[in-house]
């Protein structure tokens, strides 16, 4: 989804120097183009057959994680469709500076899993209540006292047992399979995470392959794409993937504004930058009322930044981009300042009509087209090609008027369960809501969540507008250009 991270990387102040920033920004370009990842891409496929190695998979496991129950469900049919070798690890949470919210982000991964797995043809039993430090130990327990080729399927079963709450299924479970000391859990956790931090990660549900990360199901299609590519793909398995990632639906079904989506987005997060377009137009095109809901990066709150996050994130965007057929990654880091200038103007150009015009200029200059928006100049040419006047934009740069507003989308943001952005939240006609979650990798469930509320209501197709029904893989936002 976003995934679960955020817009941090590059750049470690919050406003650097004029050169800090060039620097930084020529770095984060090479490093993170498409281009740059096929690079890497081939000289790990180089080294591998110089070496005469095997494909070979590393998986981290979390138990009490939700993400990680549906990536174990993956591992068997993975190893029966692809020559690949498979080695697992069970680790924990990341205590450090890399998972700000980690009560949190096991909350969201019980209630995300539950809502994606049935579009993924996966299982989450999902019980009231989340399961107790004690069932999680059990369950290492068990999983630990099984060799490594029977792993996949006792992941799986402790993991039903565990995520139903059945604690006489985890116990038979254990007299079946057996169950390590406590002690020897706790030292295979400890080399678990050892090997995951040596790696460069810190969160579970993890595949590591070749150099890059692949965060469960979610980016079981990149994988897949990968190992196909490399042919590492066994004869006569199906072509179909695992869990293709759905795409975006824009109809058949249209709404009269009764709907509200609010789209909570930040201009230096490189996932905001790849979804952005695509939300406003789902908005559109599906009736849906819009509010857009702008917060400040993660960096520009406080939380502190990592050198090893800031890589797995900008690697996996390139990604992204990739699949979306975005020309994307030419980046002029606009942390600090530059954002506060934009968002100086944003309730202005909002009432010009332009608010969101705005956004998506800035953010097409920041990871686009590289255009250095620290300057007058940058600007600029970000303000006209959101078409509106440089000239009255100027007398409003540095108005403090936004912050109240955007402090109070925080917060919003917070009480559905979100810290971080791309996030997302639709209501009902009721302004209920319906669903909160973040992550760009999650735009397509709100798409299929509006078609099902307005097939509920009875909506008939033959309310569509021109060209609706269609889903989309790319584009931007038609912007008038200076």
């Amino acid at each position: 989804m976003a995934e679960q991270f955020e817009d941090q990387g590059g750049a470690a102040s919050m406003d650097p120097s004029a050169l800090y920033r060039f620097l930084a920004s020529k770095v984060m370009t090479r490093m993170w183009s498409v281009s740059a990842l096929e690079k890497r891409r081939r000289r790990a496929e180089k080294k591998r057959r110089q070496l005469g190695a095997p494909h070979r998979i590393i998986y981290f496991h979390q138990l009490d994680d939700g993400y990680s129950h549906l990536a174990a469900q993956l591992l068997r049919p993975l190893l029966e469709r692809y020559d690949v070798g498979l080695e697992v690890h069970l680790v924990t949470a990341d205590s450090g500076e890399n998972l700000p919210e980690p009560d949190l982000l096991l909350k969201l991964s019980r209630y995300d899993a539950g809502k994606v797995a049935p579009h993924y043809g996966l299982g989450f039993p999902g019980a009231t209540a989340p399961p107790s430090a004690e069932q999680v130990e059990l369950a290492g327990r068990v999983v630990a006292a099984v060799a490594t080729e029977e792993m996949p399927e006792v992941m799986v079963a402790v993991g039903n047992a565990l995520w139903s709450g059945e604690s006489e299924v985890l116990d038979n479970l254990a007299r079946t399979h057996g169950s390590v000391e406590a002690s020897e859990l706790a030292a295979r956790v400890s080399v678990g995470n050892a090997a995951r931090r040596e790696a460069g990660h810190y969160s579970g549900a993890m595949f590591f392959y070749a150099g890059e990360w692949y965060w469960g199901s979610d980016r079981m299609d990149h994988l897949e794409q990968r190992l196909t590519g490399l042919g590492a793909r066994r004869p006569g398995a199906t072509e179909e993937g695992l869990c293709p990632r759905p795409e975006i639906e824009f109809g058949p079904l249209q709404d009269d504004g009764q709907l509200t989506l609010e789209i909570y987005p930040s201009l230096r997060s490189p996932y905001t930058s790849l979804i952005f377009d695509h939300a406003v137009r789902l908005a559109r095109e599906t009736g849906v009322k819009m509010v857009m809901r702008p917060v400040l990066p993660m960096v520009m709150r406080g939380v502190p930044a990592t050198r090893q996050k800031g890589f797995y994130i900008f690697s996996d965007a390139a990604r992204e981009a990739r699949s979306l057929g975005l020309k994307w990654g030419t980046i002029y880091d606009p942390i600090g300042d530059p954002i506060r200038q934009v968002y100086s103007l944003y309730p202005w150009a909002r009432k010009c009509g332009r608010g969101v015009e705005l956004l998506s200029s800035f953010l097409h200059a920041a990871f686009f087209d590289g255009v250095n928006t620290n300057n007058m100049q940058g600007l600029k040419a970000v303000v006209e090609n959101a078409g509106l006047p440089w000239a009255e934009a100027r007398e409003i740069l540095g108005d403090s008027d936004w912050e109240a507003e955007f402090e109070a989308n925080r917060l919003a943001m917070y009480d559905f369960g979100s810290w971080g952005v791309p996030s997302f939240r639709l209501l009902d006609e009721e302004g209920n809501e319906v669903l909160g979650l973040w992550g760009q990798d999650r735009l397509w469930l709100f798409s299929r969540e509006i078609q099902r509320l307005l097939r509920q209501r009875g909506v008939g197709a033959d309310g569509a507008r021109p060209g609706a029904g269609e889903s989309i893989k790319g584009g931007r936002l038609e912007l008038p250009r200076a």
